[in-house]
């Protein structure tokens, strides 16, 4: 954790990304930004940390365009010691409900600051990612419209596979239950660096995964959004699924965000109005690059 941040004893101060601990559960961490407006009535947005666990970098970096829009930022901290399986939401026998420990943030969060907590507007880079589109799949009721940057690998909406590869129900998970045709109302986006091409390190290189959803984030994050498309027209639904590279970026948060141009794009789905109308039933995809320099 980064040394610079202001502890909880400063309690709300607007402007100023806060380390929090959560009342009914000290052990939980998680980084909060009220804009100088204040937090009444505010939409609340959820960035979700990949394994490189930098929670405090993505409260920072996300902290600007909060400001602009008025938003309340939270994101959750996910210790490897208790939630080793997040990405998967924290299926029995292998880690605790990071579903569950994000369900008390936001409930505390909208408490302390007046925030709607209805239905929050998700973001997650990599592991986070992975974590953001299977809580929408949980929690449709509790999520507005979710961005994902570079997941490694996706739950596909085929309720003919078990979860966590696709929406059938399963023990590893108690008392969560898929339902297509609301978790297919939710609008997404994918956003993913056009450099991002690397197989290495604890990328899920799975035989079955690569035949599914194809060898990098890239094809994956493509195949997914079709998935998306095709299931929503498939019941009559005309959701917005987007997908965008990140133009002369590889897999990395920070030069996502700083050099392809990942925050305003994420902000501008979220929550821009036009955001709002959706694509028509036969639009493809869309991919719209802006040129930026990768060092």
């Amino acid at each position: 954790m980064a040394e610079d941040f202001v502890p909880q004893d400063t309690s709300l101060e607007r402007g100023v990304v806060l380390q929090r601990f959560l009342e009914r559960d000290p052990r939980q961490t998680y980084f909060l930004y009220v804009p100088l407006r204040g937090g009444n009535n505010a939409k609340i947005f959820v960035t979700v940390h990949g394994i490189s666990r930098n929670a405090d970098e993505h409260a920072r970096l996300f902290a600007p365009f909060a400001e602009k829009h008025g938003v309340v930022v939270i994101a959750p901290y996910f210790p490897v010691d208790r939630f080793s399986d997040y990405q998967r939401l924290g299926r029995a026998g292998k880690s605790e409900r990071a579903d569950l420990a994000l369900h008390k943030i936001v409930d505390e969060v909208a408490t302390l600051t007046g925030a709607q907590a209805q239905k929050v507007y998700m973001f997650g880079y990599s592991g986070g990612a992975q974590f953001a589109h299977r809580y929408m799949f949980a929690y449709p009721e509790r999520v507005a419209r979710v961005a994902l940057g570079a997941s490694g690998w996706y739950t596909f909406p085929d309720a003919n596979i078990k979860y966590p590869h696709g929406i059938q129900a399963s023990p590893s998970l108690p008392q969560v239950q898929f339902d297509a045709s609301r978790l297919l109302t939710i609008p997404a986006c994918v956003l993913v660096g056009e450099n991002d091409r690397q197989r290495s390190g604890l990328f899920n290189k799975s035989p079955r995964i690569d035949l599914q959803q194809g060898e990098t984030r890239l094809e994956r994050g493509a195949r997914w959004v079709a998935a998306m498309t095709r299931q929503s027209r498939a019941l009559g639904l005309e959701t917005s699924y987007e997908f965008h590279t990140l133009p002369r970026t590889a897999h990395s948060f920070a030069r996502s965000m700083r050099r392809g141009g990942m925050g305003a794009r994420v902000f501008d789905f979220l929550f821009a109005e036009e955001a709002s109308v959706s694509k028509k039933p036969d639009e493809p995809p869309v991919n719209t690059g802006v040129d930026y320099q990768e060092k």
